[in-house]
This record gives C-alpha cells, sequence and structure tokens, in this order.
C-alpha cells in the first residue's frame, strides 16, 4: 500500500514539474533561449492566483454573486493564465528580445537577474510574510483499498494532463502550432518565409508562462502557503525534466516531469531522505549519458544556433 500511496504522490508532485518544463522546453525549442526567470515566472502566477481567487470569494461573501468554489477555482486558473502570460510577454519584449542575437550566456544571466527582479518586486508589493491560498474546495479523501487519494490530488493531475495534450493538440493543429515547428526545426529560414519572428517569440513566451501559472494555482491548492521564493527550486527541478523529455518535446516534457516526481518520491523508500535529491539527479544523469538528446530530442536540433 505504501508503493500505491507514494504514486499517488508522485502524480502530483510530478504534475507540478510537467506544466513548468513545458514552458522551459518551448522557448529552447523556438527561440535557444534558456530562460531561468521561468521558476519564478511560476511564482508570480500562483501569486496572481490568490489576488484573483481572494477577490472573487470576497465578492462572493459580499452578495455580488453566489458561485460554488470548483467554479471559482476555474476563474481563477483561467483568468490568472491570461494575466500572467502578459507577464511573459514582457519579460520576453524587456529581457530577451534585445538579446537575441547576442551570445547565449548573456540571456541566460539575464534570466536570473529578471527572476531576482520578480521575487524582488515581490517582496517590495507584498512583504516577506508568507500568504496563505484561499481554500476554495473542501477536501474530500477516498480510501481506495488502504490508498487515501484526495479529490485535490485527482484534480491536479487530470488538470495537468489536459492542459498538457491541448498544448500537444496546439502545436500540431493549428497554424501558430506549425510555425512554431518549423522554428524549432530551423530558426534562421522560418522568417524569410515570411512567420512573424517577434510574434512568434511572445506567443511562446505568452504559453509557457500561462501554464505555469496553471501550475501555481494547482500548488497553491495542494500546498496553500506561498512565497516569494518558492520557484527556485521546483523552477530548476522542472529546467531538468525539460532537458530529459528532449528539446521542444510536449510528450518528452510531460513524461519526464512525471518521471522526475516518481524518483523523488519512491528514492526514499530504499535510501535515507537526505540523499533523494543526489541520488534522483545521478538517476538523470545516467539516462543523459546514453540518451543525451533526451527522450524525444534529436540529434539534429543539437546543431543548431549554437
Amino acid at each position: 500500500m505504501v508503493f500505491f500511496q507514494n504514486l499517488i504522490n508522485a502524480l502530483q508532485w510530478g504534475s507540478f514539474y510537467a506544466l513548468i518544463a513545458l514552458g522551459y522546453s518551448m522557448v529552447y525549442s523556438i527561440l535557444m533561449l534558456f530562460n531561468f526567470a521561468h521558476g519564478d515566472i511560476f511564482m508570480v502566477g500562483a501569486y496572481i492566483g490568490f489576488g484573483v481567487s481572494t477577490a472573487l470569494v470576497s465578492l462572493a461573501a459580499m452578495g455580488a454573486f453566489a458561485l460554488p468554489g470548483w467554479l471559482i477555482l476555474v476563474l481563477t486558473i483561467i483568468i490568472s493564465m491570461f494575466l500572467t502570460s502578459f507577464v511573459g510577454m514582457i519579460v520576453e519584449r524587456v529581457g530577451y528580445r534585445p538579446l537575441r542575437d547576442a551570445p547565449r550566456a548573456s540571456a541566460a544571466i539575464t534570466g536570473l537577474m529578471i527572476g531576482i527582479i520578480l521575487e524582488t518586486g515581490n517582496l517590495a508589493l507584498l512583504g516577506a510574510e508568507r500568504v496563505k491560498f484561499p481554500s476554495l474546495i473542501e477536501t474530500t479523501t477516498y480510501d481506495l483499498g488502504g490508498v487515501f487519494v484526495t479529490n485535490k490530488k485527482i484534480m491536479i493531475v487530470l488538470v495537468s494532463i489536459t492542459l498538457s495534450f491541448a498544448l500537444h493538440q496546439f502545436i500540431r493543429r493549428t497554424r501558430w502550432g506549425m510555425a512554431m515547428r518549423a522554428m524549432a526545426f530551423d530558426f534562421a529560414v522560418v522568417p524569410l518565409m515570411g512567420v512573424p519572428l517577434n510574434r512568434m517569440a511572445a506567443l511562446t513566451f505568452a504559453l509557457g508562462s500561462a501554464l505555469a501559472a496553471a501550475a501555481g494555482i494547482l500548488f497553491g491548492v495542494a500546498y496553500p502557503v506561498l512565497d516569494p521564493y518558492m520557484g527556485i527550486l521546483i523552477g530548476w527541478k522542472a529546467f531538468v525534466a525539460a532537458i530529459l523529455g528532449g528539446r521542444g518535446s510536449v510528450v518528452g516534457a510531460t513524461l519526464a516531469g512525471f518521471l522526475l516526481g516518481f524518483i523523488e518520491m519512491f528514492v526514499p523508500m530504499i535510501f535515507p531522505s537526505t540523499l533523494r535529491d543526489f541520488i534522483a539527479y545521478t538517476i538523470v544523469l545516467l539516462i543523459l549519458v546514453f540518451r543525451p538528446h533526451g527522450f524525444f530530442g534529436e540529434a539534429y536540433s543539437a546543431r543548431l544556433r549554437l
């Protein structure tokens, strides 16, 4: 039973990693940039979700409208994804676009500085005190033969898989998605065919930031305490998942995110918990030794624009 209980917990943690890893993977695929501020955009999305949900709950309490908690949560996710997408576009426009032709190291350092700016801005606006995400839905626990599963965990996994599938369909079946795949294959030639580079870059950052916001809200639902530095560690781990999944692969980033969640949950079952990260990333390193381009990456992509 312990195995299945950890499996449920791993699915929940993998959901966070998968959604954040998708943003890393898309930006790296299309623009060959490591957006190291993405973990902090996850944090910003969580705080935007906190503000939106608090406002909706307050309006409902004052009698402005009567909405069930689950509908408030749905509205919070949609509105926060929309607002956070603009944060991503601003980051791209101000921080990365001027450095598009600069060495990759310059853009990487810029990403780190943008992350620090987002963290400091949060501290300046809201202070260092942690905030509690509103409880929008009551927790219901199901006993499945000794394995305890809550409705929140089921919801988090389903939303994560649904959003990943929706992004996959968008990239595969829409004109914008076709342009993104073409730019990932040959960044230099596609703009000559009439594809607007700046618009595609903004769209890429917007989609990645919206998914990070969804992850932030789901994280707030599962672990209600938010703080300005919550995105640092989880962001770096999601970055590892993006590399492990392969450049530009939605399926790869999603599977790698869940795999990382599994490894982190199951390693303490055998080894001391203090060795969890060491052993988890040793396993990831070994996978990359034998599969250096990730699960679904291609050797050709590694030679582009370097």
